[in-house]
């Protein structure tokens, strides 16, 4: 069977219907992808269909601050921004860990991250844990990989420094923040929280969310 002129320019040039088809088409698949991680975004905010109105036991940021703010980068030497995003099919939740000098109060939260991770259970594998230390003494340095070797340690991209969230103050006191997978740095946490208040603002997250 051969094509005609009229239809070999049909199959190079699809209709305005066919283009508006596509469209269509991608919008729907967006939604049906990304709709619950937005919709539970919000809720979590707002306390939208939420009686008990705000849950989170976190501090939440407001505005949240884009991860590329930070000016991180993996282990690798690939920015820690490009791991995130609706194009990342495989962008997870990520608790990090920052402090200008790790402390005694720094590795009660490097603990605690892990704990918590841990105690996730079947869904330990949707959240990364990361940290920056500005340093660390050596007798931490000597067992890291014992203690947090499943933690990737990140570092500053180039000679930047850190852009920290609002609020967020390393050098003086160290920080959990949370990532989402669109990579938001949405809350933090510090040594007046519980491991039960991270655990409890996780399973929400986690439980609201289909996306990381």
């Amino acid at each position: 069977m051969t094509m005609t002129m009229a239809d070999e320019m049909t199959a190079q040039h699809p209709s305005p219907e066919q283009v508006r088809r596509g469209r269509r088409m991608a919008l729907l698949l967006f939604a049906v992808g990304f709709g619950p991680m937005i919709l539970a975004t919000i809720m979590f905010y707002t306390g939208w269909l939420n009686p008990g109105g705000h849950t989170n036991r976190g501090v939440l940021l407001d505005p949240v601050a884009p991860v590329s703010q930070l000016q991180l980068q993996g282990a690798g030497g690939t920015p820690l921004a490009d791991r995130f995003g609706p194009l990342q099919s495989d962008s997870r939740w990520m608790l990090m860990v920052v402090a200008g000098s790790c402390d005694e109060r720094c590795e009660s939260l490097l603990y605690l991250a892990r704990q918590v991770n841990i105690a996730l259970g079947k869904n330990a594998s949707r959240v990364e844990r990361a940290a920056w230390l500005g340093s660390m003494p050596a007798s931490l340095a000597s067992r890291w990989q014992q203690d947090y070797g499943l933690m990737e340690r990140l570092a500053p991209v180039g000679d930047v420094a850190p852009q920290w969230p609002v609020g967020v103050r390393p050098d003086e006191q160290p920080r959990i923040l949370l990532v989402d997978p669109f990579g938001n740095v949405i809350m933090h946490y510090g040594s007046e929280h519980t491991g039960k208040d991270m655990l409890k603002d996780l399973k929400h997250l986690l439980k609201l969310s289909q996306i990381g």
